[in-house]
């Protein structure tokens, strides 16, 4: 029997704000992370990534679905519906009835389907209004979850995210170590042995309000304004790029998905460019 994960998503599932310049889309992630765990375990398993930045619940459906049904999984990871809540036309008991729909359609394949709750970041004030939303969103996943027998990591009560070293530059996605740790949580939550282990950050450096106003307005400037720009002309960073996996890649037990592509790089150069 073939052993297949299959990752759905957004952004948070891409692997965004964990960078590696030899990977597809220049990211690693979580989910790569889970899949290599998974192969050192039991070698064998083979892993596909439909993930891609921006993405809404309902492209997730129209461009993931089908895909994620066709590649007969065993394992499947969703997390959708983050970027919906912060479209402010958002209804939600609108988005948890389509959530519940997708994951009904995941359940029916068999698969083992592990679900997410949503961080509440604490990034500025003028996120405040949507904390309310986020609460009906977690609640909401953690009864469908209940209802379709889907394994929920609680990524919302994670602790030791609080520390803002677990994330990104943009204060939206998790940094590398986030990464590595959210995927150390999954894991454990499959009762799949790993290597992961907690970061040992030390003391935070105090920030003195100098540091702290220079830190807001690099904030706003990079991340905040071209956000808002990218929502008014009605574009997003996920336009252009395709998933990082598409087809199933059987993961290598020793040197994972790195491993798999400095192999597929050679193999590009030596075909004379031809994949």
């Amino acid at each position: 029997m073939v052993r297949r994960y299959v990752a759905l998503g957004d952004s948070f599932t891409e692997g965004v704000g964990d960078p590696h310049r030899h990977l597809p889309n220049g990211l690693r992630g979580w989910a790569d992370r889970v899949a290599e765990g998974l192969a050192r375990a039991e070698p064998g398993w083979e892993y596909a990534n439909l993930a891609v930045r921006s993405k809404r619940l309902r492209h997730i459906v129209a461009e993931q679905l089908d895909q994620a049904i066709a590649l007969k999984p065993t394992l499947i990871t969703l997390y959708a519906g983050g970027n919906d809540i912060m479209d402010l036309g958002t209804r939600m008991p609108v988005l948890m009835d389509a959530y519940e729909q997708l994951v009904a359609r995941l359940a029916a394949t068999g698969a083992q389907l592990v679900l997410f709750t949503g961080y509440d970041v604490q990034v500025s004030a003028l996120l405040k209004p949507l904390r309310r939303r986020n609460r009906f969103y977690n609640d909401g996943v953690r009864r469908i979850a209940r209802r379709y027998g889907a394994i929920v990591v609680d990524y919302a009560n994670l602790g030791e995210y609080a520390d803002r070293r677990m994330w990104s530059a943009d204060r939206l996605h998790m940094s590398k170590a986030g990464h590595k740790h959210l995927a150390a949580v999954v894991l454990a939550q499959l009762e799949v042995e790993h290597r992961f282990t907690p970061k040992d950050w030390g003391p935070r450096d105090p920030r003195g309000l100098a540091g702290w106003s220079a830190e807001q307005a690099g904030w706003l400037r990079d991340w905040v304004v071209p956000l808002f720009g990218r929502k008014i002309r009605g574009i997003t960073l996920g336009d252009s790029l395709a998933p990082r996996w598409p087809e199933p890649v059987r993961v290598p037990p020793k040197g994972g998905l790195r491993k798999l592509a400095r192999k597929q790089r050679r193999q590009i150069g030596t075909s004379g460019g031809r994949p």
